[in-house]
């Protein structure tokens, strides 16, 4: 018996393995035709959020600083008025039904108990009403008191009818990299959210094509479409940054975003609280960001700081004797590496506000008081360009006896035409000498007005150009 079962127990395994041999190399593959059934949606996966991990394994606690400044956070509604004609005789005479729509949204931070917002500018530009609604739900209608469109900074004002929750200014400078922040936004007018991350680098300029040099703080924490003029906050609830922008293909955010300092944004606020409009001090030097390949040319010793390749005419920097060829490595305390921290320390500062500036000149290390002037620029919007007052040396070079020079061309279409340093003698027939003549003649013109420009070249030519 036990014979025959043993014979049996090989027969059977002999016949498993010639079937499994038969499936696996003979038989040909069986088409499964399936049916859809009724089943329940599987919950997405969420990942792992390990910078939370990381913030609870260091006892990083960011539940109270999310408590000080979830009301802190409002959102912006852009209201524009638009006519929706019936017809085409409507459409060409400019009539038609009065409609309101809302074009844009965002949010932005409360800065004072009696109701100053500040947002980005891009969240309201164009506005013919702005709306904000408080994390409590409550809606307002807000005033635009001011805004600086470079910086994209606009500063509105609620009355609420009583007091508002806000979020204190914060030291943007004393931030370092590597510092816990939180970006706080209202994107859908629900209620604020927030997102952790850490501050990636500072003194960004995200497009170094645009003339408006900018600085930005650099985080990691998540920023979306909507959380635009929100706050960027640290562990103690200090706002220390605008969230402003981020850049990916998708629109979407992919690792990484933007913040306008605090301190920028504040001073930004009271010169319109104050003045009216921003203050805007200049050191008066024009130049790069030291690198080694300019470095080994002008046979420097350093490869960080600010290389001056011009000192402005009658600026704070020449009555200091700051000198081409000298590298600027602090402003006050604060280190410069780059342009960017350079243009981001200026922007704080006010016209007449003396700053002390470390240079390295002659491998020596000088500081200099220098006392920053009034920006004597001014920006001929229509024709995409920016002119200043020009020096004796400029009058000689281009053998001009009275003129303004164009310090910058403020679009891509004029770009091409390679007209940066070239003096502008005339506008309209009337001969200029200064900014303040120019802006007087535009002042009086209307925008469909033609504009007559001479332009003196290198040689000494007068050339007019109409400008439609």
């Amino acid at each position: 018996m036990k014979k025959i079962g043993g014979t049996f127990l090989i027969a059977l395994l002999a016949g498993a393995i010639t079937l499994g041999s038969y499936k696996l190399f003979i038989e040909e593959p069986t088409q499964v035709v399936s049916t859809p059934v009724q089943t329940q949606t599987t919950p997405a996966y969420t990942p792992v959020n390990y910078e939370a991990l990381a913030a609870a394994a260091s006892g990083v606690d960011f539940t109270e600083a999310a408590e000080r400044t979830v009301n802190g956070v409002v959102h912006v509604k852009n209201v524009q008025v638009y006519k929706q004609p019936r017809n085409m005789m409507e459409y060409l005479r400019g009539g038609g039904q009065t409609n309101k729509g809302i074009v844009g949204a965002g949010s932005g931070v409360i800065i004072s108990g009696d109701g100053y917002i500040i947002t980005n500018n891009h969240v309201i530009d164009g506005a013919s009403e702005v709306e904000v609604t408080l994390n409590n739900n409550k809606t307002f209608m807000a005033e635009v008191i001011g805004k600086d469109a470079k910086a994209d900074i606009a500063i509105l004002k609620i009355d609420a009818g009583e007091e508002l929750p806000y979020i204190p200014f914060g030291d943007s400078d004393a931030t370092k990299v590597g510092e816990w922040v939180l970006a706080v936004g209202n994107p859908f007018n629900l209620t604020s959210t927030v997102t952790a991350g850490i501050v990636s680098a500072k003194a960004r300029d995200i497009d170094e094509r645009d003339a408006n040099f900018q600085s930005f703080i650099q985080t990691d924490a998540a920023i979306n479409p909507g959380n635009s003029g929100g706050a960027l906050v640290n562990i103690f609830g200090e706002l220390v940054g605008i969230n402003t922008a981020i850049t990916s293909q998708t629109g979407s955010y992919v690792g990484y975003a933007f913040a306008v300092p605090s301190n920028n944004a504040r001073k930004i606020m009271e010169d319109i609280m104050q003045y009216g409009s921003v203050q805007k001090g200049i050191l008066g030097v024009t130049g790069g960001t030291l690198n080694a390949a300019i470095a080994e040319d002008q046979d420097l010793s350093t490869t960080e700081g600010f290389y001056v390749a011009s000192v402005e005419y009658e600026s704070g920097a020449e009555q200091a004797g700051i000198t081409t060829g000298d590298i600027i490595k602090k402003l006050d305390n604060v280190n410069i590496t780059k342009f960017s921290d350079l243009s981001g320390y200026i922007n704080t500062k006010r016209p007449n506000d003396i700053i002390q500036v470390e240079i390295l000149r002659d491998d020596e290390l000088i500081t200099l008081p220098v006392k920053l002037v009034k920006s004597v620029t001014f920006d001929i919007e229509r024709l995409g360009i920016q002119v200043k007052n020009a020096s004796p040396k400029d009058l000689n070079k281009y053998k001009a006896k009275n003129g303004v020079v164009i310090s910058q061309t403020l679009t891509e279409a004029m770009k091409r035409y390679r007209i940066e340093g070239l003096v502008i003698s005339e506008i309209d027939d009337v001969m200029v000498n200064s900014i303040d003549d120019v802006k007087e003649i535009f002042k009086n013109k209307s925008a469909n007005e033609p504009v007559s420009i001479v332009f003196v070249d290198q040689k000494g030519e007068r050339n007019r150009f109409i400008f439609d």
